[in-house]
């Protein structure tokens, strides 16, 4: 039995049953109790009953009646969980950021904090407990908290593993949030490129694609890899992490302790210098001002030239080993696309052995710099989807 005395099988039937109707909402939008009926395969008074229960927790509204030949016209159910919100945060080197989503898919917040160098756990925490406390105090319920740290995560254990520009490791930063924050929330952790990926495959450039490869663009650089709308995880749950492969300038050291890797030749830092310029406020913002002095220096965009030539020889080994059907740039890559995509696209072409035979894509992130705090608020929500909650 549980708290409410409901024997624990029949609580957990409702659970699933209550998910599927929201999934379906949430994927083919309003629709009549009948029509759910029939696309979830569950009985109309059962669907009565749920939505029933959905409405008073204002998850859902009826529409208006609305004629469909013969018989008693049907009442569209409108998906708005307004007050049911997953959280999804992000930390980086110089930043974190937040976004909130209802159930419904629609941003009830989205913040972004500067840091100084040497973030730490507690900058995080501190962060998610003020912004969890806001939403609470407006009447939201906290569902669930997904944090994304660029690195190495062991989702299982809850443990970040290794986050090297973060000089985090073995950090159990799940139970350091779920320790501060309400206790009916389920709190999780897992990498920032992945959950950037899901964001793209939901929202984003990826969504209808059969496969995506998504390129984070900070300091560090990983991949988030999508098949099917499903994130490639690996034997450990340590796939995509594409900066680390040896295959940028060797004399460079890397900031995980090696030299040549990829990152140290593509990501921001490595940017700035070839284009002589220093880092101002956020990646996207010290992109843009990069990108503002390209139009008139020529030194500046033959560094872009440079980064270009590194991204797209890595791109092209990439594209040979996962064969993606569109390649999505994010993070500070955005704003400097114009110089980089054009010269990706050829290498690739002239590279990549199955591209005459298919065309990969080569796009820029739309989300911004929220596309990791994005994704992770998405998979925040997914305990409701998947029933657990």
């Amino acid at each position: 039995m549980n708290n409410a005395g409901i024997p624990a099988a029949t609580d957990q039937v409702r659970r699933q049953n209550t998910a599927l109707i929201l999934r379906s909402l949430r994927m083919n939008g309003p629709s009549t109790r009948a029509d759910l009926a029939k696309r979830t395969g569950l009985a109309k008074a059962t669907v009565g009953t749920i939505i029933g229960q959905l409405d008073l927790a204002g998850a859902v509204v009826e529409d208006q009646a609305q004629a469909s030949g013969r018989g008693r016209p049907g009442r569209p159910v409108v998906l708005t969980g307004e007050r049911t919100i997953g959280v999804g945060l992000e930390i980086n080197v110089d930043y974190m950021s937040a976004v909130a989503l209802d159930l419904s898919g629609r941003e009830r917040l989205v913040e972004t904090r500067p840091l100084a160098a040497g973030a730490t756990p507690e900058d995080l925490v501190s962060f998610a407990v003020a912004l969890t406390q806001r939403l609470e105090d407006d009447g939201h319920t906290i569902v669930g908290v997904t944090a994304a740290v660029p690195g190495l995560v062991d989702r299982a254990a809850g443990i970040v593993s290794s986050a090297p520009n973060l000089h985090w490791s073995q950090v159990p930063l799940r139970d350091l949030l779920a320790a501060r924050l309400s206790p009916g929330a389920v709190v999780s952790i897992d990498n920032d490129a992945n959950c950037a990926a899901l964001a793209e495959g939901s929202r984003g450039a990826a969504v209808g694609s059969p496969s995506a490869l998504y390129l984070t663009g900070t300091v560090g650089v990983g991949a988030g890899i999508l098949v099917e709308g499903q994130v490639l995880r690996g034997g450990s749950g340590f796939a995509g992490e594409v900066g680390h492969m040896p295959i940028g300038d060797p004399r460079v050291a890397c900031g995980c302790g090696r030299s040549g890797c990829w990152e140290a030749s593509i990501g921001l830092r490595a940017m700035l210098t070839a284009v002589g310029m220093a880092e101002s406020g956020t990646p996207l913002e010290t992109a843009r001002a990069v990108a503002d002095r390209a139009q008139d220096d020529a030194s500046v965009r033959d560094g872009l030239d440079s980064l270009a030539n590194w991204l797209g020889n890595g791109i092209a080994v990439l594209s040979n080993i996962l064969n993606p059907s569109i390649v999505i740039l994010g993070g500070y890559f955005v704003p400097i696309g114009t110089y980089l995509v054009p010269q990706i696209r050829e290498i690739v072409d002239a590279k990549v052995l199955a591209a005459p035979l298919q065309e990969t894509e080569i796009c820029l992130s739309g989300l911004g710099i929220h596309a990791a705090a994005t994704g992770a608020a998405e998979e925040a929500l997914s305990v409701v989807y998947a029933g657990a909650i």
